[in-house]
């Protein structure tokens, strides 16, 4: 253990080892960049990927699959995604993947022709492998350093970042001709598997240099999950029933649609499902396909498939969510020079529009604006030849207050939870709710300004930014006034044609929001 800071020069910056953090630094080390990536936890370990099986949207490349592929979300989404973009993601996540059987020799399924079977992977070997390839590709790697803000010189632009080193102690101050932000979404702490380093981190260190948000209404996924289990695998529970405590059957609940019934079911009463749907087949392939979900129920000596039990919903926000960093091109580069987005830290609107879910679009997103991202840093790194301007920290909220105010992180943490938890607050949104929500986090964020510390700066740092995640996402939410793609509102229940257009947030102290045409630059 040492206090001594430790200082870093390197080319690109990526911040986050999840799939689009590991995927940005291989490409940025194959264009030839030193690559520096920081974790919050241990790469290729923590995350929801590493914890889970996920699906990916790879497709064949033909053009009728291809359509079909593509149509078959735009509905759900409410039509806000783009063509262009869902068109370049298919390729790069076909070409990825494919790359990533061969490269990291990854042990995919085949089917009865002995042909692989590439449209999914199981989480922990998945990231074991990425971890591999991205250490053989030499980047170097700072495990248990979160970051806690980004620099910027005297322009404005991105120029690397501090982080705090948890377990060798002290601070690492990295210069960086370019940054990527991979740090994940946001899902409030509420305890799905996996989310626990999903804190908006990323986020609110972009907003702070100047970048801006959108989608972040589409900001409010709940995912099925036992009671007395933390694993949210909603596909699962295609092949369930529900039930009500009595043992009558719930009406109308489902797992795709009708989860909003569950919700404002278990506003009063419990609810139970069972996986009674699935034959043998399915059983074994969902038990091969996901070992971990079946944990919980083994050794509680439950039998999902012919015992009932009881379920919850876990927020997961911005995770299965699609709101995020707004791009300003397909180089996933921001509206602030040196600075780049991937993952759940960006928006997916241009591929989901305003509905998403685990896996599938998620997992190709992550490949590939990981991989566009960490080209295009690499690219940047090149021109910036003065890596010694001097550097400025950008940090606000959680590392220096306003006053003299002393406010804890597990305080403003479950202040925080509380307006943005509850179903019949984020769920089942009604503005006569969302706006007293929504003033309640105005205070909050203006107490956290003034005094809110913490022994471990990180620590502060998650608390300041779930706060400004769930002001930016509650003032989309009431400025979007209609139902489109997962944001519902019971006040606003029809599809208004005026608001076929995405919805830009963004600002610290005093949140703003524009409306923004569907085309983003090539």
């Amino acid at each position: 253990m040492t206090d001594a800071p430790l200082e870093i020069e390197t080319d690109v910056l990526v911040a986050e080892g999840g799939p689009a953090g590991t995927w940005a630094a291989l490409r940025a080390a194959d264009a030839g960049a030193d690559v520096v990536l920081v974790d919050k936890g241990w790469c290729g370990a923590s995350g929801a990927t590493a914890a889970a099986g996920t699906g990916v949207w790879y497709v064949e490349p033909d053009p009728d699959t291809r359509e079909a592929a593509m149509a078959s979300r735009e509905a759900l989404g409410g039509y806000l995604a783009d063509r262009g973009w869902m068109a370049r993601v298919l390729d790069e996540t076909y070409a990825g993947m494919n790359e990533f059987a061969e490269r990291g020799r990854y042990p995919f399924p085949v089917d009865d022709e002995g042909r692989q079977i590439r449209r999914g992977v199981q989480g922990p070997e998945y990231m074991r492998r990425m971890r591999m390839l991205v250490r053989r590709a030499g980047v170097r790697i700072l495990d248990h350093s979160p970051l806690l803000e980004l620099l910027t010189d005297a322009d404005g632009a991105v120029v690397g970042a501090v982080g705090q080193r948890r377990q060798a102690g002290g601070d690492y101050r990295v210069r960086a001709g370019a940054v990527v932000l991979a740090t994940g979404g946001c899902a409030f702490a509420s305890g799905a598997l996996g989310t626990h380093v999903d804190t908006g981190d990323g986020t609110l260190a972009a907003a702070e240099v100047g970048a801006h948000l959108s989608g972040m209404e589409f900001s409010n996924a709940y995912a099925i999950a036992p009671a007395h289990s933390s694993v949210t695998k909603t596909a699962y529970y295609s092949y369930a029933s529900f039930y009500r405590a009595d043992g009558t059957v719930l009406e109308g609940a489902g797992s795709t649609r009708g989860r909003s019934v569950i919700a404002r079911t278990l506003l009063s009463e419990p609810v139970l499902a069972r996986l009674d749907h699935a034959g043998p087949a399915e059983r074994e392939a969902m038990r091969r396909g996901q070992p971990n979900f079946f944990l919980a129920f083994d050794r509680a000596g439950i039998d999902p498939f012919t015992d009932r039990f009881p379920i919850t919903l876990l927020a997961e926000g911005t995770v299965r969510g699609t709101g995020g960093i707004a791009l300003a091109s397909t180089a996933c580069d921001t509206d602030v020079p040196g600075l780049y987005a991937a993952g759940d830290t960006a928006t997916r609107e241009y591929i989901c529009g305003g509905f998403t879910g685990g896996g599938s679009h998620n997992a190709a997103w992550a490949l590939s604006s990981g991989s566009w991202a960490g080209c295009a840093a690499a690219r940047y790194a090149r021109t910036a030849t003065d890596r010694h301007r001097v550097a400025t920290g950008a940090g606000g909220a959680g590392l220096r207050p306003t006053g003299t105010g002393r406010l804890a992180a597990r305080e403003v943490i479950r202040e925080v939870q509380g307006q943005v938890l509850p179903y019949d607050l984020n769920y089942l949104r009604h503005g006569d709710r969302l706006w007293p929500a929504l003033e309640k986090l105005h205070g909050l964020w203006r107490e956290a300004r003034d005094g809110l510390v913490d022994d471990d700066p990180w620590r502060a740092r998650e608390a300041a930014a779930m706060t400004a995640t769930a002001r930016w996402m509650y003032t989309a939410a009431l400025a979007r006034d209609e139902s489109r793609g997962m944001h519902k509102r019971e006040d606003r229940p029809g599809l208004d044609p005026a608001w076929h257009q995405r919805l830009d947030v963004g600002g610290l102290d005093e949140p703003w929001t524009r409306t923004a045409a569907l085309e983003v630059a090539a």
